[in-house]
């Protein structure tokens, strides 16, 4: 089963961001979406953040309120080995879109209600490795749909399926 996209999220500004089913993606991100604090989130280098469906799925298990865009996501992402999307490595989402990752999204109290004991560093690379959102860059924009398929480039020139 391929990598897909499980959800489009914006918002004017703040948490959570809600769902949509289609989105363009410009060189500063989702088209639509905007940020509360714009010196910590957006701009060219943090355009779009991403998350795991999977990861979502392992915290609520642990008994967090999370959803998929409570934790403000872009785009949130099934069937992709998270730990392998690293700064560097380029996804290519739909038939239009490459980012390539920039780094790991720092949690902040904003999203404390996704958490118990509004414990928002669970989601924090630094404590928890392989649970933090990741930011990206625009490479290439276009139209996502919901459901459109997920590919990794290896270093920017093979496609290889993350499953």
């Amino acid at each position: 089963m391929p990598a897909t996209i499980n959800q489009l999220n914006i918002s004017p500004g703040g948490v959570p961001k809600l769902p949509v089913l289609e989105a363009e993606v410009g060189e500063l991100g989702l088209v639509g979406d905007g940020h509360r604090f714009p010196e910590f989130h957006g701009g060219p280098h943090r355009a779009v953040c991403l998350f795991s469906l999977e990861r979502i799925h392992e915290l609520q298990a642990e008994g967090h309120p999370i959803f998929p865009g409570s934790v403000g996501e872009n785009v949130t992402v099934t069937g992709l080995d998270w730990e392998a999307l690293v700064p560097g490595v380029q996804p290519e989402l739909g038939n239009d879109v490459r980012l390539e990752i920039t780094n790991y999204t720092v949690p902040c109290k904003t999203i404390a209600e996704s958490f118990l004991d509004r414990n928002f560093s669970r989601i924090s690379q630094k404590v928890y490795p392989g649970y933090s959102r990741v930011y990206a860059r625009v490479l290439r924009g276009g139209k996502l749909i919901v459901g459109d398929n997920v590919r990794v480039l290896n270093n920017g020139s093979h496609r290889k399926e993350l499953l």
